[in-house]
């Protein structure tokens, strides 16, 4: 059993670039509550190592909405959900664009452009190049897309548009996927994420907590996005939203959510680690200890679901001592 002190000495000989081990990595998970504190201590000093006291902050459109004909059970955009949410075809290119302005306003750095449904149209995926295209010439915002599944074409017209990252999440573990989704599969989601590496977009790909995996399928998850190439990781923690077959379900506790985050950057050390939806309903009162793990959050609201005030996000990032990272105007 890994002492708390010597978390710190293996958190030390990761950055001179020790790889750890599944064991290791599942010791993480299994550490009683009261030792969370050590754990976020050692990973602090990986965290401090690549991103000093840096926060990126990013933003979320929900440019198509619902209108979906996958099965995830967790999305209020599925066709089997009956949430309560707005449905809404592609949004038009000036709301876009405003989009972006609100992004920055919000001292955000990345602008994500998410649409609902298994994958774009011709017409959609033009409609999204043609912004960027825009966005690009006026700032030095950086955007990232999330249409769903590509095809070769569609990846080298947004890689054209100057798209610097594409995010198609893993979403659960291999052996845990049919759990949550029948429509498609988890090699489908490896492959969208190869196709935009192909084409010279940074992998953006995450997963999201809560959803039944085991400690073991955690690890898998983490070891998964390393093999993948991921460069920046989105961690989600499940929001139960009321319509979907997943209302009800709390498995994670704040302490849970942030032994996980500790997991994540021991396994992927110099990676962009970002705390995605269902931050504030899981980690609650504990979310400014995340951000000693994570370098990146979202700023405000999410697909279908609210965050917090982007002011209230602003002041936690001051209380700690760390600085935003903005794009310039």
């Amino acid at each position: 059993m890994v002492t708390a002190r010597s978390w710190s000495d293996v958190a030390q000989r990761v950055t001179q670039g020790y790889e750890i081990s599944r064991k290791e990595a599942l010791e993480i998970l299994r550490e009683p509550d009261e030792r969370v504190l050590d754990l976020l201590s050692a990973a602090f000093i990986i965290r401090r190592k690549y991103f000093g006291t840096k926060m990126k902050l990013n933003m979320i459109v929900n440019a198509k909405s619902g209108i979906c004909p996958e099965d995830c059970f967790y999305c209020s955009q599925s066709a089997i959900s009956d949430a309560t949410i707005e449905k809404y075809p592609l949004l038009s290119k000036e709301t876009i664009l405003a989009g972006a302005q609100e992004a920055q306003r919000r001292k955000a750095g990345t602008y994500c452009i998410v649409m609902s449904g298994r994958r774009p149209s011709d017409r959609e995926v033009e409609q999204v190049a043609d912004a960027v295209r825009e966005i690009r010439s006026t700032s030095d915002l950086k955007i990232c897309c999330c249409l769903g599944f590509l095809s070769p074409e569609h990846a080298d017209k947004l890689a054209d548009a100057g798209v610097h990252r594409y995010n198609h999440n893993l979403n659960t573990s291999r052996e845990n996927y049919e759990n949550i989704c029948t429509t498609h599969t988890y090699a489908d989601r490896v492959d969208t994420v190869d196709r935009v590496k192909d084409v010279g977009i940074s992998p953006c790909s995450g997963v999201i907590f809560g959803m039944g995996e085991t400690d073991e399928g955690r690890v898998d998850m983490a070891f998964s996005l390393k093999a993948l190439g991921a460069e920046s990781i989105p961690c989600n923690f499940l929001n139960p939203i009321e319509g979907t077959l997943l209302a009800g379900r709390r498995e994670l506790t704040p302490n849970m959510c942030l032994k996980i985050l500790a997991m994540i950057r021991f396994v992927n050390p110099s990676k962009e680690i970002r705390i995605a939806g269902g931050r504030e309903v899981n980690l609650r009162s504990l979310q400014p200890l995340g951000l000693y793990v994570a370098n990146s959050i979202f700023v405000g609201d999410y697909l279908t679901t609210e965050g917090q005030l982007p002011e209230a996000d602003w002041k936690m990032i001051q209380d700690l001592g760390f600085e935003i990272e903005e794009s310039a105007l």
